[in-house]
């Protein structure tokens, strides 16, 4: 009997043992919902550490909101470490970037404009300029952390200021506040909309990073070239499968596609906030995380790619890069064509793509075509073809990339940084420094592959929480709402009147909160080069931001958000600790506009 017992018990032992072994040795599965270049990372990282990965992309092609730009500008390893990672992997090829088009240019009234033009021909415009890019540094050198940009209450009270009203202290010239409007809605949304202390957090980030660093080469064919490396490299993708429903339980997640069902282990979302919000989550998301997919600030652009079979421009003013226009012609991007020719991508963005919604792609390109003309009699004979992009209309996009509102960052900054349950969140509005840019979007499929690797490993995540606000803004913070007279439909859209009137309203007083220690993000895997640390800058005092102009070298800014910076979409991958050092102080860089996600 005794034989017998301990017989029974050795053969129980061994079958939990096998139980157990199977269970180690069974392979991890993952869902990616999106095929955008931050869903393409995720998906690319899981599968080379063993998992068995399906990617579910809702349109019939892959990459995202990469933009129409041939051969975007984009930066060296120290401006943007991820991306020239993966191009080194690829063994993807980029050219070397002209001197000439590192810097912006400006186009007048018609008259094109270097930089160094506009010092010597319009002193007035580019003395406001230069005032209005120190202020700016001054007023991002006021964040300590970038990762943390709310720490105090002067801060905070930024965020409950737009930049429309920040401006308007600023008192700038007719044609210096329409040059500023176009860049500020190129990069990110019209100033009204934005948040003050985002668009000083995004000044921070890139505070020290030159011209240089920023548009240091081409990478031709664009963005859409690097997806197609990862596309190469991934086992299953399944396109034209928009995702209806998601159902988690203590198993695992089950997707839906219309009638279809895919089972994983976990599931990497790496979609815009607009087309999760179309997707039913069971369990659903709790009250902060529903509030930020319905009012979280998304900017808005019209892309257009002008054709023609020559440069109709003056050869001499090699207009090149990127060039704001005070006319109606929204942010230029000039380039050679890859066949010969010239193309122009232009930027529509702000309110002047969402006054566009109900246009047509011909009526829209037409409008812009009359304007180029007018400056450039021979456009009409060597135009010979467009093609658009409208992010605006995209019912999946709801508008191009993240750009917070006046109080957003107060109620959501990081939101998306942390899991629920077994989904984990990537996309160029998940990271925190480098929003709306390739870099961004590359950097968040990394940090997002990782979090299910520890999920996996029985890593637990705090339930995500927005960084805790600290005192109270005091009503010195200032108007909150700008209220602009709208001057003709036409006129607004193509030129004149850009400077808002402006009526300040009351801002309720915010509750005092005790602080609480900011989610710290997961680690992401380590680049190839390492990034740049932001270096933290000795904190002002706490005192209400004053936007008053001071004396300073002006401060350059490098094209912004890929959608190649801005189109295709704005160095550090892991956080960055504040160290009170004092540091010498360094004029504020912008990501480059149309060489950056604007990904996806």
């Amino acid at each position: 009997m005794a034989a017998a017992w301990v017989r029974l018990c050795a053969l129980v032992l061994i079958g939990v043992s096998s139980a157990g072994a199977l269970a180690k040795d069974k392979t991890p599965t993952a869902i990616v919902v999106g095929g955008g270049l931050a869903g393409l990372t995720a998906a690319y990282e899981l599968q080379n550490k063993g998992w068995q990965v399906t990617l579910l992309e809702a349109k019939a092609g892959m990459g995202g909101r990469s933009g129409l730009a041939t051969s975007e500008w984009i930066g060296n390893g120290k401006a943007q470490p991820v991306l020239n990672q993966y191009l080194e992997r690829f063994k993807l090829d980029t050219l070397p970037a002209p001197e000439f088009v590192r810097t912006p240019g400006y186009l007048i009234d018609g008259e094109y404009f270097s930089a160094t033009d506009l010092a010597t021909k319009q002193p007035a415009t580019a003395e406001a300029l230069k005032r209005y890019e120190k202020t700016l540094d001054d007023l991002a050198r006021s964040i300590d952390d970038p990762l943390n940009p709310q720490a105090t209450s002067t801060l905070f009270a930024l965020d409950q200021m737009n930049v429309s009203t920040w401006l308007d202290k600023l008192q700038l010239p007719a044609t210096a506040r329409q040059l500023v409007n176009q860049q500020i809605r190129t990069r990110y949304d019209e100033p009204s909309r934005l948040s003050l202390l985002y668009f000083a957090q995004q000044n921070r980030v890139y505070r020290g990073v030159s011209d240089r660093d920023l548009r240091a080469a081409r990478l031709p064919g664009g963005s859409p070239v690097l997806a197609q490396a990862f596309v190469k490299q991934l086992k299953t993708i399944k396109t034209s499968s928009p995702v209806t429903a998601i159902v988690q339980d203590k198993d695992g997640v089950t997707v839906k596609v219309g009638s279809v069902g895919y089972q994983a282990d976990y599931l990497v979302m790496a979609v815009p906030l607009r087309a999760l919000a179309k997707i039913q989550i069971t369990p659903g998301l709790d009250a902060q995380h529903l509030a930020a997919l319905k009012s979280t600030n998304y900017g808005w652009r019209d892309q257009l790619m002008l054709k023609f079979k020559q440069p109709v421009w003056e050869s001499r003013a090699r207009m090149s890069g990127e060039i704001f226009s005070n006319t109606g012609l929204g942010m230029l991007w000039i380039e050679p064509a890859l066949k010969g020719g010239a193309n122009v991508v232009i930027n529509l963005s702000g309110d002047n793509a969402r006054l566009l919604q109900a246009f047509g792609d011909k009526q829209m390109v037409d409008q812009v075509l009359i304007r180029l003309h007018a400056f450039y009699p021979q456009a009409r004979g060597a135009f010979t073809g467009y093609e658009v992009k409208r992010y605006s209309v995209d019912a999946g996009t709801g508008g191009a990339y993240l750009a917070y509102g006046p109080g957003q960052i107060s109620k959501y900054w990081r939101l998306w940084e942390r899991p629920v349950q077994r989904i984990a969140f990537a996309g160029e509005h998940t990271d925190a420094l480098y929003p709306g840019t390739l870099e961004g979007a590359l950097r968040s499929g990394q940090r997002a592959a990782g979090q299910v690797q520890d999920l996996l490993a029985g890593k637990s995540f705090d339930p995500a929480k927005a960084a805790a606000v600290a005192a109270a803004a005091t009503a010195t913070a200032g108007a909150v709402a700008a209220k602009q007279e709208k001057p003709g439909f036409f006129s607004r859209l193509f030129g004149g009147a850009d400077k808002p009137e402006v009526k300040a309203e009351p801002v309720a007083k915010a509750v005092e909160a005790a602080p609480a220690p900011a989610p710290a993000p997961a680690a992401a895997p380590a680049p190839a080069a390492a990034p740049a640390p932001v270096a933290p800058e000795a904190v002002a005092k706490e005192e209400p931001a004053k936007p008053a102009a001071t004396k300073a070298a002006p401060a350059k800014h490098a094209p912004a958000h890929k959608p190649a910076a801005k189109p295709a979409a704005k160095q550090a991958h892991k956080a960055v600790e504040p160290k009170k050092a004092t540091v010498k102080s360094a004029p504020a860089k912008k990501p480059a506009s149309d060489s950056q996600a604007k990904a996806g």
